[in-house]
C-alpha cells in the first residue's frame, strides 16, 4: 500500500487533488470500542501501554479514512517529568496535587526527561511510524494553556489565578513561560526524531486573553518555541484554540506552517488577519454534527469553498470532537470532503484548462 502525503503536501501549500482531512479529538469518546477500553483503563494507563495507544490512534484511520492520524495522547503527559503531581479526573480534568503559586514553585520545576520518563509515548511514535500509510501529527500543549492548568489547579472558565500571576509578578510569570517552552521544545524534538510526521502545538485557552495580554505575556514564548524547532522539516502547526480570531494578526512572525482557526472567523478572514503566509486548517464548529446530514454538508462545502481559494487547507473542526458525535456522520462527512472537493479541484483545473 503506497503511502499517502496528501495531508503533509496541504501544509507545504502545494496544490493538491483534494483536501486532506483529519480531525482533532478523532481518537475519542464519540467511538464506541474506545468507551469499551475506557471500561478497563484510564488514558494515562492507556498512554502507558503502546501497543494499546497504537490501536486507538489507529481506529479513526480504519473507521474514518481520515488522511492524517493524530498520536492518541494527552497535552498533559510531559509535566509529570518535571515534577508535577496531578490525576486526570473523569468530568473535570485535569486536577493539579502542588499547583504553580509562587516563585518557589517555578524553581522547584526540572528540565524534561523524555527519554526516561516518556519512553511509552515515544515508543508508541514508532510503531505507528511502521504501522502507518498516512503521516501521524503528535503534539504539545503550549506554555499559556499548560500553564493554567498548573496554576489554577484544574481546569478554569475565568483563569483568575493565571491572571493574577501573570499580571502581578511577570518575573515569575516569565520564569514559568520560559520552563514551559523549555519541555515543549525537548518533548517535540524528540517525537519528531521518532517517527512524527507533523506536530501541532495546543493553545487551547489562550484565547482568553487579550491582544494587548497576548503578544506581550505569551506570543514571545511561541515564537521562541517555533525557532527553535524551525531547523526540522516536518510541518508544524499553531492552534490558538478557541475564540483567538483576534489573535490571529499578531502571528505574523510565528515560524509555524499552518495556523489552526476555530469557527468564530472564516476561512477567508482568518487568511486576511494571517497575511497569506501560512496554511490554515479547520473550521467547522463540531457541534454543527449535531444537525441533519445535509445541513452538515452544506456547511462543510462553503468550508470547502473558501479553503481552495488559495493552496494551503486542510479540512478539519474548529475544536475537538464531542462525546455525543455520531460515527456514522463522521465517516459520511469524511466521505463527503473528499468527494466534495476532489469535484471541485478538478471543476476549477478544468475551466483553467479550458481558458
Amino acid at each position: 500500500m503506497s503511502y499517502c502525503d496528501l495531508f503533509l503536501r496541504a501544509c507545504r501549500k502545494e496544490a493538491t487533488e483534494r483536501v486532506p482531512v483529519w480531525y482533532m479529538r478523532q481518537a475519542g469518546r464519540y467511538d464506541p470500542d474506545y468507551r469499551k477500553i475506557k471500561e478497563k483503563y484510564s488514558l494515562l494507563e492507556i498512554c502507558e501501554q503502546p501497543e494499546l495507544a497504537a490501536e486507538i490512534t489507529l481506529m479513526p484511520v480504519r473507521k474514518l479514512g481520515v488522511d492524517a492520524a493524530i498520536l492518541y495522547s494527552d497535552i498533559m503527559n510531559p509535566v509529570a517529568s518535571i515534577g508535577i503531581d496531578f490525576d486526570i479526573v473523569k468530568n473535570v480534568g485535569p486536577v493539579i496535587h502542588n499547583p504553580i503559586r509562587s516563585r518557589a514553585d517555578v524553581e522547584k520545576l526540572k528540565p524534561i526527561d523524555v527519554e526516561g520518563d516518556l519512553p511509552h509515548v515515544l515508543e508508541t511514535i514508532r510503531i505507528l511510524d511502521r504501522e502507518l500509510t498516512i503521516p501521524l501529527i503528535t503534539f504539545a500543549g503550549a506554555p499559556f494553556t499548560i500553564a493554567s492548568y498548573l496554576i489554577e489547579g484544574r481546569p478554569s472558565k475565568s483563569y483568575i489565578l493565571t491572571k493574577s500571576l501573570m499580571y502581578g509578578e511577570p518575573d515569575v510569570w516569565q520564569a514559568l513561560m520560559d520552563k514551559l517552552a523549555d519541555m515543549v521544545v525537548a518533548y517535540v524534538k524528540a517525537q519528531l526524531a521518532n517517527g512524527s510526521k507533523a506536530v501541532q502545538l495546543f493553545d487551547s485557552w489562550v484565547g482568553a486573553l487579550s491582544p494587548r495580554d497576548f503578544s506581550t505575556y505569551v506570543l514571545p514564548t511561541i515564537e521562541r518555541i517555533f525557532q527553535e524547532l524551525s531547523g526540522l522539516p516536518q510541518p508544524k502547526i499553531y492552534f490558538p484554540g478557541v475564540a483567538s480570531g483576534e489573535l490571529l494578526p499578531l502571528l505574523h512572525n510565528v515560524r509555524a506552517d499552518v495556523i489552526g482557526l476555530d469557527w468564530r472567523v472564516s476561512v477567508q478572514e482568518g487568511r486576511r488577519r494571517l497575511g497569506g503566509t501560512f496554511a490554515v486548517q479547520g473550521n467547522l464548529d463540531p457541534y454543527v454534527l449535531t444537525a441533519p446530514m445535509d445541513v452538515v454538508k452544506a456547511q462543510a462545502a462553503a468550508i470547502i469553498d473558501e479553503g481552495l481559494h488559495e493552496p494551503g487547507y486542510i479540512f478539519n473542526l474548529g475544536h475537538g470532537l464531542f462525546p455525543e458525535a455520531s460515527l456514522d456522520k463522521l465517516r459520511e462527512l469524511t466521505e463527503f470532503v473528499r468527494e466534495y472537493s476532489e469535484k471541485r479541484i478538478a471543476e476549477r483545473v478544468s475551466g483553467e484548462q479550458r481558458m
